[in-house]
């Protein structure tokens, strides 16, 4: 069974700039990951990959991208990620908390991966970290995230 946003995306990507109106549609519903001009270029279950351009837009007093950038960033893929694979039916999902590590400076523009093991069994009030990598355009990893998800079963 596929999530509503899952068959969203499967039915845009493979148009014509069909990723880049996935993304725009993507932070109508969340206005503020509009800020980083995200292209989500990948989306599957247990998996969501984004870009990001190196704009001086989002940068910080030094050159480089800012590190709220890189969390928005973060957050975006592991969001739409747990969007994508969750069981709407039976579960729903909210952002509890976000823990980082910024390991390089950020110069270049950036891609992150946010993934789990899939396929899983959703448990009720259960806690899922999901850990997202950002890379520059050499492969570098520049930034870590786990992003604590919490899921919880629908009453009926």
């Amino acid at each position: 069974m596929s999530a509503p946003l899952l068959k969203i995306y499967k039915r845009m990507s493979w148009l014509p700039f069909g990723k880049w109106m996935f993304s725009k549609a993507v932070c109508r519903k969340a206005p503020y990951f509009g800020t980083i001009k995200p292209k989500i270029t990948q989306l599957k279950p247990g998996v969501c990959r984004a870009t990001i351009r190196n704009r001086k837009a989002i940068h910080n007093h030094i050159g480089t991208v800012h590190a709220i950038a890189q969390c928005n960033l973060a957050e975006l893929c592991a969001g739409v990620m747990t969007d994508a694979t969750i069981d709407h039916k039976t579960h729903r999902w909210i952002p509890k908390g976000m823990s980082v590590q910024y390991l390089a400076k950020a110069e270049t523009d950036l891609h992150a991966v946010a993934q789990i093991e899939y396929p899983r069994a959703w448990q009720d009030k259960e806690e899922l970290v999901v850990p997202v990598e950002v890379f520059n355009t050499t492969g570098e990893k520049v930034f870590h995230a786990d992003i604590n998800m919490y899921i919880s079963a629908k009453r009926s």
